[in-house]
């Protein structure tokens, strides 16, 4: 049989040996902590835009995009162009805090993107390469303004792996904030989702802060995601956060937007908090906000500026090619309205992931904002009321909370007479199913996509494409994903009342 040519260089036999060779030296060599070379056995050589080309000359569309930092996806033109004008310029690569061009620039177009009311009257922070750096940077930043200490976050938060971050976040290993319920529809705290779902962690929040004896004092600040990426793609709503806001602006508590997956238009707004009008003390920024090469920032109110000279530093702040390629990235966003774009290009998205819902019981939960897409999936055959909380009890006596159960309960308030009626959730939700989240991202890759899990069982399937991806790409992503998911599924007979859906039960490794 004649040997065919690769793609990559080389024929294919000896690009897969080689494939093959530089998997089996990472795995001897790297630490164990690596984590997408796990489930993403590739060796990318060439990328552009949405697409990345391995070392065995196969080829695969990319929704993962650097876990949201290629928002131009791979090697843009204009972001290319910025870094070779700094190369070529003679200009220092990596400068500390010292003033440049370079860093100006970047300044300059960062403050014509923040939100109304911060730009005017805001300082930036430069802080080491990490977006986890830049919350330590935000956390420290709030205890030195205020003369606190204590730090509120939420449930099912990812802030980062340093010590402070990590403590802030929904993996952390021992109580160092204290922990507040994030408002979510599918799998609500409460049990019942919706706008009622959201006022109740609203009102416990507000009791946590104003009881004596609630064993929290006065804290530093309060962080949060606008959007919760590793906790599931779970957005906020835009009342519950302007709620948040009003809490933290009332008892001067500096309020922390972590934007740095939210950011540079991934949700269909410049910055996730432009959908519900708020604007943060702090905003962490990271990720695309280096146009791909590492940079972190922290933005706040010029009134927290309170540090001492070399408060908080890093030697790798001054990275002039992250800047020049941040400030080309952000431009060109802007000026192309692409946040618009993800905005209506996400909603088409969803609105075709959401069939999936009908079509396979293994699919619980599609939800989102602009082109941060979560696909959960669920064991339909578990008995899903031992993982779920019944509905609180609601009083509907003189109070308006009758209409808001109604929406909760789509219209089935249940027997009203006696006991106070429990709005039934929206959906029942079943147990994750890591193991089948799992199968179908192995079912992607060998498709040709790149998705990225994500959730409280990493049970969902993200999807995190450049905003520069076209009509015609999407629709090829949700084909080749929709795929996956019914060859998840293939091997298992229908069930109950499934019988005329794609069968699907979890836990089965595909």
């Amino acid at each position: 049989m004649a040997v065919t040519e690769s793609k990559a260089g080389g024929t294919s036999g000896e690009a897969r040996a080689a494939h093959e060779g530089i998997l089996r030296r990472q795995s001897a060599r790297e630490s164990s902590a690596r984590t997408y070379a796990r489930a993403l056995p590739i060796v990318p050589v060439r990328a552009r835009g949405l697409t990345i080309e391995g070392a065995d000359g196969r080829r695969y569309l990319d929704c993962l995009s650097g876990a949201g930092t290629l928002a131009l996806g791979h090697n843009h033109p204009v972001v290319l162009e910025a870094i070779r004008r700094v190369l070529d310029s003679g200009a220092p690569l990596s400068v500390l805090d010292l003033a440049t061009p370079v860093k100006d620039a970047f300044v300059t177009e960062l403050f014509r993107t923040l939100p109304p009311g911060l730009a005017d009257r805001s300082r930036v922070q430069f802080c080491g390469p990490a977006g986890t750096d830049a919350v330590e940077a935000a956390l420290k930043l709030v205890r030195t303004a205020t003369g606190r200490t204590g730090i509120l976050a939420f449930t099912g938060a990812y802030h980062g792996m340093t010590a402070g971050a990590l403590a802030a976040s929904g993996g952390a290993p021992d109580v160092q904030v204290a922990r507040l319920p994030y408002p979510q529809d599918y799998r609500c705290p409460f049990g019942v989702g919706g706008p009622h779902g959201a006022e109740l962690a609203a009102r416990w929040t507000e009791s946590l802060l104003d009881d004596p004896k609630s064993g929290v004092p006065l804290p530093a600040g309060m962080i949060l995601e606008p959007v919760q990426g590793e906790g599931g793609v779970i957005p906020a709503p835009d009342d519950w956060l302007r709620r948040m806001r009003r809490l933290t602006a009332d008892r001067s508590i500096p309020l922390i937007a972590d934007e740095i997956q939210t950011g540079v238009g991934r949700t269909g707004a410049f910055w996730a908090v432009g959908h519900s009008g708020v604007t943060p003390d702090v905003m962490v920024l990271s990720k695309a906000i280096g146009g791909s090469l590492p940079l972190a920032v922290i933005v706040y109110r010029d009134d927290l500026d309170v540090w001492q000279p070399g408060t908080h530093a890093g030697t790798f702040r001054g990275n002039q090619l992250a800047m020049a390629a941040g400030t080309a990235t952000l431009a060109y966003v802007r000026e192309n309205a692409l946040a618009e774009r993800a905005a209506a290009l996400g909603t088409r998205m969803l609105t075709r992931l959401a069939e999936l819902t009908h079509a396979f019981p293994c699919v619980g939960d599609v939800r989102g904002r602009g082109l941060m897409i979560g696909v959960e999936l669920v064991n339909p055959d578990a008995d899903h009321t031992a993982s779920h909380p019944a509905p609180l009890a609601g009083d509907i006596g003189a109070g308006g909370d009758a209409a808001v159960f109604a929406d909760v309960g789509a219209g089935r308030m249940g027997d009203l007479s006696g006991t106070a009626a429990r709005p039934e959730p929206a959906r029942t939700p079943y147990p994750a199913a890591p193991e089948l989240a799992a199968a179908v991202q192995r079912e992607c890759l060998q498709r040709g996509l790149i998705v990225e899990l994500g959730g409280r069982h990493a049970s969902v399937v993200r999807l995190l494409p450049p905003l520069t991806i076209s009509d015609e790409q999407a629709t090829a992503v949700l084909d080749r994903l929709t795929d996956a998911v019914a060859a998840a599924a293939r091997h298992h007979e229908p069930h109950g009342p499934h019988q005329q859906r794609q069968p699907c039960p979890a836990q089965h490794a595909g």
